[in-house]
C-alpha cells in the first residue's frame, strides 16, 4: 500500500506543483469579512483633488522643491480640513529639505497601520502616478471625519516626498525616512500599504499586460480590476487586505504573492519598509502593466476613471479601519 501511494504522489506530482504554485501566487479568499459602516468615497472630490496636484507648474519633482511644498501645503490643508491635526516631518537630502505630510487617527501609542502614498513626479503632471493616490489618502480622512469610527489601532495617513528617480530605491525617499523613524522609535506596525496609482482603468480586451507570459493564464487581460501586492511569504496580509477590499462587484480585487525579483513586485514606497524589515505591501491598478502614460507628458486628469477609483478608496477605507 506505501508504495502504491508514493508511485500514485509521483504520477500526480506534475499536477499538484503547478496547481499549488497558482495557488501560492494568486492568494484566494474564501471568507468574506463583515463590513464596516462607511460613507462612499466621493468620485468629484477625487477628481477635483487629483485636478489641482496634477495643475502644479512646475512639476512637483525634486528638481522643483517650490512645487513639491505647494503640494505638501495643499495636502496639509487638506488633512487639517478633515479634523486631522496634520504635522511634517521634514529630513534634507544634499542640503536641501523635504518634507512627509502626516495625518493620524486613533490612539497615538496603540499598533500603528501605514497607509502611504508618494506625492512627487518624475516628470509631467502625474495624474495617476500618483495624485490619483494621494487623494484617495485624502478622501479617506474626509470619510474618518464623518464616520469616526472607533479605531483600535493608529492609522497614518502618509503623503511621502521623493519616490521618483533620482532617489527612487534609496535612503533618500521620504518612505525610507519614515520606516527607519519606526524602527527606531520601536513602534508597533501592523502594516503598511503603499498606495501607488489607483485610477486608470479599461475594459478592452489585452489592456491588462504582465512581467511575465505565465500570469496570463491566471490573470484577466481587461485592465478593470485593482490589485494588492505582497511578497511571497506575505500571504496573510494580502489575503486580510483583499477580503476586506473586495466590497463591489463592479471593482474586483486580485492579489498576487511574488518574489521581489517579478519586475514590479517592490516599485514603489513598500520597498523602503521591507528594507527596514517591516511588513509592507502595495495597492495598485498596476501602473506600466495597463497606463500607457506612465512616466509621460500625458499622465494627465483626463485618463482617469474617477468612478472607480472611488470604489478602490471605498475598499481602502475598509482596510483603513478594519485591518
Amino acid at each position: 500500500m506505501p508504495r502504491k501511494i508514493s508511485l500514485m504522489f509521483l504520477l500526480l506530482l506534475p499536477v499538484l506543483l503547478p496547481v499549488g504554485g497558482c495557488w501560492v501566487v494568486t492568494n484566494p479568499v474564501y471568507v468574506t469579512p463583515d463590513f464596516f459602516p462607511a460613507p462612499v468615497a466621493n468620485s468629484g472630490r477625487l477628481e477635483a483633488d487629483v485636478r489641482y496636484l496634477a495643475g502644479i507648474v512646475p512639476a512637483r519633482s525634486s528638481r522643483w522643491r517650490d512645487s513639491l511644498d505647494r503640494a505638501a501645503n495643499y495636502i496639509a490643508d487638506s488633512f487639517a480640513l478633515a479634523g486631522c491635526d496634520p504635522r511634517a516631518r521634514a529630513f534634507k537630502v544634499d542640503h536641501v529639505k523635504y518634507r512627509n505630510v502626516i495625518c493620524s487617527f486613533g490612539p497615538e501609542d496603540a499598533p500603528r497601520l501605514v497607509m502611504g502614498a508618494h506625492y512627487d513626479v518624475y516628470e509631467g503632471s502625474g495624474a495617476d502616478d500618483n495624485a490619483s493616490g494621494v487623494a484617495g489618502l485624502i478622501e479617506i480622512s474626509r470619510m474618518i471625519a464623518t464616520e469616526k469610527p472607533a479605531l483600535e489601532h493608529r492609522l497614518d495617513l502618509v503623503a511621502f516626498t521623493l519616490e521618483e528617480p533620482p532617489h527612487f530605491r534609496s535612503e533618500n525617499m521620504g518612505s525610507y525616512v519614515h520606516a527607519r523613524d519606526i524602527v527606531e522609535e520601536g513602534a508597533e506596525l501592523k502594516l503598511m500599504i503603499s498606495v501607488e496609482m489607483i485610477g486608470f482603468y479599461s475594459d478592452e480586451p489585452g489592456s491588462q499586460t504582465y512581467p511575465v507570459g505565465l500570469l496570463e493564464w491566471l490573470y484577466p487581460d481587461k485592465a478593470d480590476f485593482i490589485g494588492v501586492v505582497g511578497g511571497l511569504f506575505d500571504r496573510s496580509s494580502v489575503a486580510r487586505v483583499k477580503s476586506l477590499m473586495s466590497i463591489s462587484d463592479d471593482l474586483p480585487v486580485y492579489s498576487i504573492n511574488a518574489p521581489a525579483a517579478l519586475t514590479g513586485v517592490d516599485f514603489s514606497d513598500h520597498w523602503s519598509f521591507w528594507q527596514n524589515g517591516l511588513s509592507a505591501l502595495m495597492v495598485t491598478d498596476t501602473a506600466f502593466l495597463r497606463n500607457p502614460n506612465y512616466h509621460e507628458p500625458t499622465d494627465n486628469p483626463d485618463t482617469l476613471d474617477y468612478r472607480r477609483m472611488a470604489l478602490a478608496v471605498d475598499g481602502l477605507y475598509q482596510v483603513a479601519v478594519g485591518y
